[in-house]
């Protein structure tokens, strides 16, 4: 039997334990849940990787701001202004470029450009674009969107940058495999400058980063979610459910990465562009339902937005919930959608950061603010659950909208979490 195969044997004794050994296991449990369990035992570790990742800038006597956030701020607005507003300037090219106008065949890459933006945005359209957002108006009220939108905006100009540097300093092997990210540009292209030691302790740094943030906002929320919304809908009581839906969830997410980003590519290809589809349907038929208070939801975005009298901290508490919940879904910034778009079959690095910059005004401006216009305006014409955040504040607000939708949202929910994890597994 040659390797290829013992990987085979050994994956597919994984499946079958987790689909009948562990779960049988689990639910025999008794006493406290086991998620309940898992979470006292990591939550030290989490609270002192959050102390140190997290650490917050004083603004105000009321408000602390998150060091990073602040950095992927500032360092979108000088993409911004440094490339003279790519995220406008170069808006309909970008979409041509999607659509393969300029597509040659003997580039050198794995994907073509629609399947390398269907990749990122898998790892970017998730549950932070549902549940995030619900957070976002419940911490910071409906001025927290404009925010949100903004920050999107300046961010198409952040992914643009990252996702050149993403192309210009790949690797590709014998066979045509791509190899690309920060781990790459971060070491060449600060040892082009004459730093290769910083440049490689960042790649170092970096990577061990990412391989946390895959484990985290990568996967651990969007499948806790994911289950959250599904035990909701089924009214599972069960501590073990948790952890019987991510081993199922695990096993699938294994199918849907095994052969690397072509697989990806063929998955998120037909994925996403479903997925968004049905969530934003589904948002525009309660709009409609609701069309005479779209002007009143507009208008109360606008004033929460400089105003924010009833949140913590005033404006500046009202900006900071928008930027980070916009900083949570898009990523821009981050690094991570490098390591995707750099696959691309393409000759011309800046080709893809144009195709980059599409990600957050799809999963930000489009995808997030559909969201906040639909919590906004049902939130104010129905009677809904004043303790409910999250995911789950998402839901009641389309069930008591449109009955029956709620089983719509969770399939998305499903999909969006999916589609996150196979993508940040890459």
């Amino acid at each position: 039997m040659n390797l290829h195969s013992n990987y085979i044997a050994r994956y597919l004794f994984l499946v079958l334990f987790s689909l009948f050994v562990l779960p049988s296991t689990l639910l025999a449990q008794t006493g406290k849940g086991l998620d309940d369990k898992i979470n006292e035992a990591v939550e030290p570790l989490t609270a002192f990787v959050e102390s140190v990742v997290f650490f917050t800038v004083p603004i105000t006597s009321e408000i602390n701001v998150p060091f990073v956030l602040l950095l992927l701020l500032f360092g979108a607005l000088f993409c911004t202004l440094y490339f003279g507003f790519p995220n406008l300037r170069y808006f309909r090219t970008s979409i041509d470029i999607v659509r393969g106008k300029y597509d040659d065949p003997d580039d050198v890459g794995e994907v073509s450009h629609f399947q390398a933006l269907t990749a990122a945005l898998s790892g970017t359209v998730g549950l932070g674009n549902i549940a995030g957002v619900a957070v976002a108006i419940g911490l910071g009220g409906p001025g927290a969107t404009f925010w949100m939108i903004l920050a999107g905006l300046f961010g198409m100009s952040s992914k643009f940058a990252e996702c050149t540097l993403g192309v210009k300093y790949r690797d590709v092997d014998e066979n045509g495999t791509v190899y690309g990210g920060p781990m790459y540009y971060l070491t060449k292209g600060l040892k082009d400058l004459g730093y290769e030691g910083f440049g490689r302790f960042l790649a170092i740094f970096f990577a061990i980063m990412c391989v946390g943030g895959s484990f985290g906002g990568g996967n651990m929320f969007q499948v806790n979610q994911a289950a959250a919304q599904v035990k909701s809908l089924l009214a599972i009581d069960s501590g073990a459910f948790g952890v019987v839906f991510g081993s199922i969830v695990a096993v699938f997410v294994g199918l849907g990465i095994l052969g690397g980003i072509k697989r990806i590519a063929n998955v998120t290809d037909k994925l996403v562009p479903f997925m968004v589809a049905l969530y934003l349907l589904v948002s525009v038929v309660i709009l409609v339902m609701f069309a005479e208070f779209i002007p009143s939801a507009f208008q109360a975005i606008w004033d929460g937005a400089f105003s924010g009298n009833s949140v913590a901290g005033g404006i500046i508490g009202v900006m900071i919930q928008g930027f980070r919940r916009a900083a949570f879904s898009n990523e821009a910034g981050v690094g991570s959608a490098a390591i995707a778009h750099s696959a691309v079959k393409t000759n011309d690095p800046a080709s893809e950061g144009l195709v980059a910059l599409l990600e957050p005004f799809i999963d930000t401006v489009v995808v997030c603010t559909m969201t906040a216009l639909v919590l906004i305006i049902t939130q104010g014409q129905m009677d809904i659950d004043a303790g409910l955040e999250g995911v789950d504040l998402t839901s009641a607000v389309w069930a008591s909208a449109l009955p029956g939708s709620q089983y719509i949202l969770t399939l998305a929910v499903v999909l969006f979490a999916f589609s996150t994890m196979i993508s940040w597994s890459y």
